[in-house]
């Protein structure tokens, strides 16, 4: 199989992505699993991702070291992150971290909770990991434990103390749609504590509540994705 859908879709991310500057150059991974128990996934080479097209991607098998070597060939945190994530968390059919600017700023702070204080911040009340052990870079051993922490289903965000931020989901469209919207609730409220005056956090039940109201809209991801995927140019599909 060619799962060339999968491949399409992965490299709009990726575009979009750096679209939206919440890339680091050829660093960070997005993949996407494409057999049944995920241990087959597609994972981006060593480029930018605003050059990404669907025949870049690389087919690894989280069981299997050696798929991972070739002529340029992902990077080992790619191994280590994200083989152990579709080894270890079924339910991680698709995985995206980056180092976003804000999220980042969110990594590195003492409390690096993100507070319902807004509707897109809502979105991740009590559906948020927080990584306070931060080991170095992210090879197998340091792959696996992160892996650990996504144990709770109902849990798609991590954030990784020191770090960054890793999201992931059962679609491309779904975990793409977590990463954006998490991004931007984090610029909201990094901004916020900027003005040094308090916070409107939202109770407990309207938290919750309005977590519930986005949570599993698929049809809402897809059209986020398909809509900001119809400003690319086309040959991300190449």
């Amino acid at each position: 199989m060619d799962h060339a859908t999968a491949r399409a879709d992965l490299a709009a991310a990726f575009r979009l992505t750096a679209a939206e500057g919440m890339n680091e150059a050829v660093a960070n991974h997005f993949s996407f699993a494409v057999n049944q128990d995920g241990s087959q996934f597609l994972i981006n080479p060593k480029k930018h991702f605003s050059l990404m097209t669907a025949s870049d991607l690389w087919v690894i098998d989280a069981n299997d070291p050696d798929s991972m070597t070739g002529s340029n060939a992902p990077d080992p945190t790619a191994w280590g992150l994200h083989a152990s994530l579709h080894r270890h968390v079924p339910h991680a059919r698709c995985a995206m971290h980056v180092h976003s600017t804000y999220a980042t700023v969110l990594a590195c702070l003492i409390d690096s909770r993100l507070p319902p204080i807004d509707q897109s911040s809502a979105m991740f009340y009590n559906r948020q990991v927080i990584d306070e052990d931060y080991g170095g870079l992210a090879l197998e051993e340091e792959g696996t434990r992160c892996a650990r922490l996504f144990q709770d289903p109902s849990v798609r965000t991590m954030i990784m103390g020191n770090h960054g931020v890793l999201f992931i989901g059962e679609t491309i469209a779904e975990t793409f749609t977590r990463m954006y919207y998490f991004e931007r609730a984090a610029r909201t409220y990094i901004l916020a504590l900027q003005t040094g005056r308090p916070l409107r956090e939202l109770s407990h039940e309207v938290a919750e509540l309005t977590a519930q109201q986005q949570e599993g809209d698929t049809q809402a991801e897809a059209d986020l994705f398909t809509g900001m995927a119809q400003t690319l140019s086309p040959d991300y599909r190449h």
